[in-house]
Parts: C-alpha cells; structure tokens; sequence
C-alpha cells in the first residue's frame, strides 16, 4: 500500500487544530452585522427640550425625560403626547428612567430623589437620603433581576473631581447602600444579560468602568472596561450578544463595544450630543436614541436584538 510520509507526519498537527477551532469561544459579532450599509436614522418626534432616559413599557410606548423642560414624554402608536408635567407637588426635573413591575423609576436631579410613578401618573417618593442628606444629582438607574436598583448620583464635573456616587436601593429592605463614592461624573448604566457584571460610565475620564456583582449593594473588581476619547460617555445599552452600546456625547457618535472592551462598530448620530438609547419592538431590533443637538428622538434598525429590560412581572 501507498504509503505518504509526509502527511502521517501532519496527522497529529492537524488534529490539534481542529481541536482548538472547535473549543475557540465564538465571536459575538461580525463588522457590519449590527448595522447594514443601508442604516439610517428615522426622525420620529422633534421640538423636544434635552431628552434623556428612553425606556419601553413593552405595549408599544417609549417614555423619556425632557431634562430642560420639566416633563416626561410618551412616545407610541399615536405620536408624541405628554406624560406627567412637573410642579412643586411632583418633580422639577428628570433624567434617566426605569421599568420594573409596571412602574416608571425616575431620576429626578433637581431636588436630588429617585421617583416611582404608576402607568396612570401618580407619583411617590422611593428614595431621596443618604445618611440624612438628600442625592446630589441623580443621573441614569438600572434593575438587577431581583428589583435592586442601581443609580448613579454626580455632583461636579471634572477628571480629577471623584465625588460621584454609585448607590443601590435593596428590595428587601428598601434601604439605601453607598457601592462606590470617588468616580468622575458617573452617568449610564447597565447590567450584563446574567446580571453578572455591572457597567458604569465615568463621563469625565472618558471611560466605562466594569464591577463584578457579588449581593445586593456588594460590588468588586472593579476595571477600566474601554477608554473613548474626544467626548463623554453617556447612556448605554446591551443586546443579546452581549454587546455595549454607547451614546457617546459631544462626538456624535455611536459607539458599539464587543464583550471584551473592543469596538466592533462606530457610526454617526443625527446631532453632535446623543444621551442615551434602548431596544424596542417585538424583536427588539429597534433602537431608539435621544439626541440633544438636535433635541429629536430617533429610530433605526439593528441586526441583533437588545436584552429585554421588563424583567418578571413585566413581561
């Protein structure tokens, strides 16, 4: 029988190939898989006064603040309408908001408190004191899967002004616990898909940062997750991949982050000041965006779907 030495020789090498093809992690995503070469984005409400905060209810509604004009705003199957309106008797300002169990959480900045409001408007306070003295600014929030709820709280803007503040509000007990008190103007955040990790945005340094979640309130490992220059920083969002989207303010620009800190995706937003995104839709394939250059809330679609934020009781 033929016997071709040379390739018994290359049996062993080639096995341990396919050995490490087959066991190598798989890519989370390609370039251009997120956003197709037709992308655009859709225009879909105008004349707003610095919008922020977009959420879903999941019954076709996106709800956002209007940072400047003291109202929150209601965007579904019948235009733009107004929410709730603030008034000495409810809020003066909100920034970024929440869904958990049929209830919108608002950060409200100007007297410093976290809000909880029902679907019909009615309005309660859920926390405003820390230590007896009220939160400097509230700014973004997010839930983990058991309703603890996190939010970022910053007081000065500044690289070298660490006096922003991370706090959780426990479920349990409702009380209020200080996770982090020395980052640079923390802004958005978001938890991994498993609720694993924690991202936070420290838009004065330029920077997300990146804790490991151990209990309610108990955060480590904490690590510089990806560097941004030339802007801040601002809302972001998660798709199923496990991919980080971020507004990324004073750039124009909407950055896409891979799970390990690289950018797999960078495109141009409608204005210079883009604040903060999320997923909607059925499929969740439509991604919405405040802009306030342009003071408009845009649309466009996505090729992977973002991570479902009515946990429990919400769906």
């Amino acid at each position: 029988m033929f016997r071709n030495n040379n390739l018994v020789n290359l049996i062993p090498a080639l096995i341990i190939l396919l050995l490490f093809i087959s066991c190598s992690p798989k890519k989370s995503s390609k370039i251009g898989e997120i956003f197709p070469d037709s992308f655009t984005w859709q225009k879909v409400a105008g004349e707003l006064e610095f919008p922020e905060g977009p959420v879903r209810d999941g019954k076709g509604n996106m709800f956002f603040s209007n940072c400047n004009g003291g109202w929150i705003a209601r965007y579904g199957k019948s235009g733009l309408d107004t929410f709730l309106i603030a008034g000495k008797k409810t809020f003066q300002k909100t920034n970024g908001l929440a869904i958990f169990e049929s209830h919108i959480y608002a950060c409200e900045y100007g007297i410093g408190m976290i809000l909880k409001i029902s679907m019909e408007g009615e309005l309660e306070k859920y926390a405003s004191k820390y230590q007896s003295k009220n939160f400097n600014r509230p700014n973004d929030l997010a839930f983990d899967e058991k309703g603890n709820l996190y939010f970022t709280d910053p007081r000065s803007y500044g690289p070298d002004k660490l006096d922003g503040r991370l706090f959780c509000i426990r479920n349990k007990d409702k009380k209020v616990v200080l996770v982090d008190d020395s980052l640079a103007f923390p802004n958005g955040i978001a938890f991994t898909s498993d609720f694993t990790e924690l991202y936070v945005c420290e838009s004065a340094l330029n920077r997300i940062v990146k804790y490991r979640v151990n209990s309610p309130g108990q955060l480590s490992q904490k690590e510089i997750f990806v560097e941004l220059p030339n802007g801040d920083p601002d809302g972001i969002a998660i798709d199923q991949k496990g991919n980080l989207y971020v507004a990324h303010f004073g750039s124009g620009t909407l950055y896409v982050i891979s799970p390990n800190g690289k950018i797999i995706e960078k495109v141009k937003t409608p204005g210079a000041k883009p604040t903060n995104l999320a997923f909607a839709g059925k499929d969740l394939k439509t991604l919405y965006l405040t802009e306030v250059e342009t003071n408009s809330l845009y649309k466009t679609r996505t090729g992977i779907s973002g991570v479902s934020l009515l946990n429990f009781k919400n769906k």
